[in-house]
């Protein structure tokens, strides 16, 4: 099979976070060379990067640990200029904490963070203008700790997905409002198709250390418009990362293990890429990729495929049209979690 030719990527770069880094590394989406390291606060977990403001903004979570496993909730997200690889500013949230999933809808200028609650209210998303950075409103979800986020490219709704409540939020992101709740088990990633007429949602969570849940591992298709489940593509094992390409490659991140008993964490072994096609829903392969896949995304052109393994803390880089991994990046960590958040980044040429 042809070889993937990278030299289109030249001067893009990956962004990858590690935990317990705490960093931002930066490397050439062509060569996979490092150019840089930036030291970040502690329990750096997602990145979303704004191509109109060309900033890269990083959630901050926890003090240390992870989600139920924690010695702390943080508030803050720090905004990187990824060109200089310097922190511009830190954004305090605060009474919100526990800030994780990113959602940018550019064209209004907004960033929604689903953050786990704040000091006065259950579970929501703080709405953020870009161009001031600063917190210009706030959506109840109607459930404790939603972790991820996604905003419909029309910009008029958003869905989030919900570890321990049994359904995926639906917000009116213009009038501030949730507006429905579609049933599922408790859910992790999720993603939203470029018309908006589906969302893909992994299901059920992963329950690390504690009771295993009894729904069949797979990804919920969502219709937008009935606001149910129609589809239910099954995995092999629990699903973390969920992640749609510019040409409808549907990309599953499988744990691949069982959790060990002890620390709750991924056992040492292979996760698992499963695509399936958007259009029809088919499965068209997977492969071995690093322990503990939490985080995915892919290049503009749909080409490159990133997965971020957090427990040896790497990065695979798949060519997605021949389902073969292309390099591994080795990202700093100091304990575990390692490698998580990642954000694809064009050349600003």
């Amino acid at each position: 099979m042809q070889q993937l030719d990278r030299d289109p990527y030249a001067g893009d770069v990956l962004a990858v976070v590690s935990q317990s880094g705490p960093t931002v590394s930066f490397f050439d989406a062509a060569s996979d060379r490092l150019l840089g390291t930036l030291e970040v606060l502690a329990e750096p977990h997602e990145l979303c990067f704004d191509p109109t403001q060309r900033l890269l903004w990083c959630a901050h979570a926890y003090h240390s640990g992870y989600y139920h496993a924690n010695s702390g909730r943080r508030s803050e997200l720090t905004v990187i200029d990824p060109d200089a690889r310097e922190i511009v500013q830190v954004v305090d949230l605060a009474p919100e904490w526990a800030p994780h999933g990113l959602a940018l809808d550019a064209p209004r200028g907004r960033l929604y963070v689903s953050v786990e609650g704040s000091t006065s209210h259950p579970g929501g998303v703080v709405v953020i203008d870009t161009h001031t950075r600063k917190v210009i409103g706030r959506i109840d979800t109607g459930a404790p700790g939603p972790h991820w986020f996604v905003a419909a490219p029309d910009g008029r709704t958003g869905y989030a997905s919900n570890k321990e409540a049994p359904f995926v939020s639906v917000v009116d992101l213009i009038e501030g409002t949730l507006t429905d709740q579609i049933e599922v088990p408790g859910s992790e990633g999720i993603a939203v198709s470029q018309d908006g007429s589906r969302v893909y949602t992994a299901a059920p969570y992963a329950s690390f250390g504690g009771p295993k849940p009894s729904a069949p591992n797979g990804i919920r298709v969502i219709d937008t418009v009935r606001r149910a489940v129609i589809d239910v593509l099954p995995t092999a094992s629990v699903v973390v990362p969920v992640h749609l390409t510019s040409t409808g490659r549907l990309l599953a991140g499988e744990m691949g293990v069982r959790p060990e008993a002890g620390d709750g964490l991924p056992e040492r072994e292979p996760g698992r890429l499963t695509v399936f096609s958007a259009l029809d829903h088919q499965k068209l392969g997977s492969l071995d990729v690093g322990s503990g896949p939490l985080t995915m995304t892919s290049s503009p052109d749909g080409a490159l495929g990133y997965v971020a393994g957090v427990i040896q803390s790497t990065v695979d880089v798949i060519d997605l049209a021949a389902l073969k991994r292309l390099a591994r990046l080795d990202i700093p960590k100091r304990a575990e979690p390692g490698a998580h958040g990642l954000a694809y980044i064009p050349s600003a040429s």
